[in-house]
């Protein structure tokens, strides 16, 4: 593997020696990085290569089978993802995963105050919460959906939605946020908006991110440094103008889609 040097920033999300198998067949094996306050990483490698795979790893959904996971220099590696959330871990999927019958505001409200410990007091009205409201309000003008708050998440476009779930994650106040693929599906047209979203919430609100993405157009212009997959591996860790003239990552994809 080839690797940058280490930056001077604390690291937000330490991995050491991360391994996953499942029935005898590796699926992820020895995987090694620190990811540091602030910084944009983005994960690439074909199908298999396993790269949600080491998601589902960093956010809980499976349980590794050798190394450790810190986020914050807490050790995470067994704690299931609900108490990685409370950490500071927000996570979007490759599927778009909101509330299609509620508002777009609501999804956020709901999500504003179940971070601030009010989603269970059933005494309340929905509309007393200020505080998570105010907060709503404030994450859609941040993504730029102001004008869409009172629709339904349902009749938004596939970008729109990306930008819902981030604005969902913004109202948690994630110190590390995990973007699976935040581009598929998502039509030509709004590709340049929604990377807009993404490159403001990494570079004027700070916050640290790890993304996969196939479109390389899109990485190429965000991520500060670039992990590369392949076979459960990390085969390389650098700047992005160093890892497409690496010749192992030429060697190891030659003949395939990056």
């Amino acid at each position: 593997m080839t690797a940058s040097a280490p930056t001077a920033a604390r690291p937000v999300l330490r991995i050491r020696g991360l391994g996953w198998a499942v029935g005898g067949a590796q699926i992820v094996a020895g995987v090694e990085f620190d990811v540091a306050e602030g910084e944009f990483v983005a994960v690439i490698g074909p199908n298999g290569a396993g790269k949600t795979s080491l998601f589902n790893l960093i956010s809980g959904l499976v349980r590794p089978t050798a190394g450790s996971i810190e986020l914050d220099r807490a050790d995470i590696t067994a704690d299931p993802p609900h108490r990685r959330a409370r950490r500071g871990l927000g996570r979007t999927f490759q599927s778009s995963s909101v509330f299609a019958g509620l508002s777009v505001l609501e999804n956020v409200r709901l999500a504003a105050a179940a971070h601030r410990g009010s989603c269970l007091r059933l005494w309340r009205r929905a509309s007393s919460d200020t505080a998570a409201r105010d907060a709503a309000v404030d994450a859609l003008a941040r993504v730029g959906l102001s004008a869409r708050a009172a629709g339904l998440a349902g009749s938004l476009s596939h970008g729109d939605k990306r930008k819902l779930e981030i604005a969902i994650l913004l109202v948690t106040e994630p110190r590390l946020i995990l973007l699976d693929e935040p581009m598929a599906g998502v039509g030509t047209a709004d590709v340049p908006a929604l990377t807009e979203v993404i490159r403001a919430v990494h570079r004027e609100e700070g916050r640290t991110v790890l993304m996969v993405e196939h479109h390389m157009d899109v990485l190429l212009g965000l991520a500060d440094r670039v992990a590369v997959m392949h076979h459960g591996q990390l085969l390389a860790l650098d700047t992005p103008a160093k890892v497409m003239a690496d010749p192992l990552v030429q060697d190891a994809y030659l003949g395939e889609a990056l």
